[in-house]
């Protein structure tokens, strides 16, 4: 390695480059001396593909190049070797309209080794897929150091000992470490290649950004606006005095171009105070009554305002059994039910209340989300099947009347951010209501939580509510960033789980 470097670029082959690449690919390759890409090879490729032809040069040297085409998928499926995937050396399985990004050529100079170049190299071609919303990268790797062992170790024992870090293969071990994976072994792939014994490892890294149909109108959103609604609880003297309310916060949350408004569990309580002369358990069976009016009501707000109204929760009587429900009321006009599914001792006692049996994941124009009441997110298993479906964003309306209630909401919620690599919002009431029994006083601070990693903030919020004052709070979520997180983490909480070990499942679907 040169002791002094002024200037590292790295940027597209140019034939004026020719020279200095045919120079370092012979240094780079003596075991292969004569194996070398011609000057017409180096001009074909450029003019089929010169933005997938690139070159790294440490002052104003050539010292590695990664060269590419662009191939069908079902080639790539198909068993191949070098001469098959490169069309006869003549580049005609070059297809600009096809899925994969094919390595056909990545070297660094042994004199610049050590610098990490290779990396800027691999780097590179990853943008450069994502930039042309290709599938993956595949290529087929050489293993340099197989021959040393191809006597004991079949080629798959070896890979996986490279693998494992148990032994070094110069090539593969560097591939591995840049998240590429194994795809199969490839047998005669390169001819004359004996220090591998014509053995190669096809190799792939997925594009997690990749769309296979890209749209112009109906794209699916990567920043989301969410609209949580801290709600004060007030007497209200009916039904529409209610709709009077919530459509002014609704107003508010989608004047700001929010995707979704969050209420508070039990929101519509101040409608028992019209039946406070009754015991609680049938008070709370009155107010049910009003549930299927405000459900159709809040679908109209949806349409209206053009936003997604996840209606916190409130009682709903089927078949004789009291739940707590709350409605995925969509922009489009539809609308869908989610139940609490662990019901508090509180809610046994005075209301008589039961826990529903089934829960899911919701399809959104803004992705996969989750919907838990309360309690529920005080159970990490249920959470945790969710993330399994795909979910990005956790919902949870609650209802508590103290800190301490409040503080295990929090807690739980933060910690389902933390382990299933998603965002989780949450929203209470606050007053009091002295004139409706079992429900005196309530606290909350409405808040946004994230994953704990370097892409988000470091204590896990993205934004909180003053705690037990009415308001709105209007919070941006980024959902490239939980891509990113799921393949590129400090730490990998859902990819990294011993599914040999233990598993989550549900019992009834």
């Amino acid at each position: 390695m040169q002791a002094k470097i002024k200037k590292v670029e790295l940027r597209n082959l140019e034939i004026e480059d020719y020279r200095q690449l045919k120079k370092s690919m012979i240094e780079s390759y003596p075991e292969m001396a004569d194996s070398y890409w011609g000057s017409d090879d180096i001009e074909r490729l450029l003019s089929i593909f010169p933005e997938g032809q690139l070159v790294i040069l440490v002052d104003g040297k050539v010292v590695g190049s990664a060269l590419s085409l662009i191939v069908d998928e079902k080639l790539v499926e198909k068993r191949h070797n070098y001469q098959q995937i490169s069309g006869n050396y003549t580049f005609s399985t070059h297809n600009p309209n096809a899925e994969i990004l094919y390595g056909i050529d990545v070297f660094i100079h042994p004199n610049y080794r050590g610098l990490r170049l290779g990396r800027r190299l691999y780097d590179a071609r990853k943008e450069l897929c994502e930039q042309l919303n290709l599938k993956a990268i595949v290529f087929a790797g050489r293993i340099p150091n197989y021959r040393e062992h191809a006597k004991k170790l079949s080629p798959k024992a070896y890979i996986e000992k490279v693998r494992t870090k148990e032994l070094y293969d110069p090539v593969l071990s560097f591939q591995l470490s840049n998240d590429f994976h194994v795809l199969r072994i490839l047998k005669n792939y390169l001819e004359g290649d004996e220090e591998s014994k014509e053995f190669a490892v096809l190799l792939e890294w997925n594009n997690i950004y990749y769309d296979d149909s890209p749209k112009l109108i109906n794209v699916k959103k990567e920043i989301i606006r969410l609209g949580l609604i801290q709600w004060q609880m007030r007497p209200l003297n009916n039904v529409e005095a209610l709709f009077e309310q919530a459509e002014f916060f609704i107003d508010a949350v989608s004047g700001y171009g929010s995707d979704f408004a969050l209420f508070p569990e039990l929101f519509t309580a101040p409608l028992m105070a019209d039946y406070n002369h009754l015991s609680e358990a049938e008070a709370i069976r009155e107010l049910a009554r009003h549930t299927d009016p405000i459900r159709k009501r809040f679908q109209e707000f949806a349409i209206s305002y053009n936003i997604n109204i996840i209606t916190g929760s409130m009682p709903y009587v089927e078949g004789g059994n009291l739940y707590n429900v709350g409605f995925l009321c969509k922009r489009d006009g539809t609308s869908e039910m989610y139940t609490k599914i662990h019901i508090t001792p509180n809610e046994v006692i005075h209301w008589g209340m039961k826990g529903g049996s089934q829960f899911k994941t919701f399809d959104t124009d803004c992705g996969k989300i989750g919907i838990l009441i309360c309690y529920d997110v005080e159970f990490p298993e249920l959470s945790r099947l969710l993330a399994d479906e795909g979910m990005d964003i956790l919902f949870v309306p609650f209802l508590t009347d103290t800190q301490n209630g409040y503080t295990r909401v929090k807690h739980c919620s933060q910690a389902r951010a933390i382990e299933n690599e998603c965002y989780v919002a949450i929203a209470g009431c606050v007053g009091n209501l002295p004139k409706v029994n079992n429900m005196d006083i309530q606290y909350a601070q409405s808040s946004v939580f994230t994953p704990s990693d370097f892409a988000f903030p470091s204590n896990g919020i993205k934004a909180e509510a003053t705690p037990n004052t009415e308001m709105t709070l209007i919070v941006d979520v980024d959902l490239t960033l939980l891509k990113e997180l799921h393949e590129h983490g400090s730490v990998k909480t859902l990819k990294d789980r011993r599914s040999d070990l233990y598993e989550i499942k549900k019992l009834n679907s």
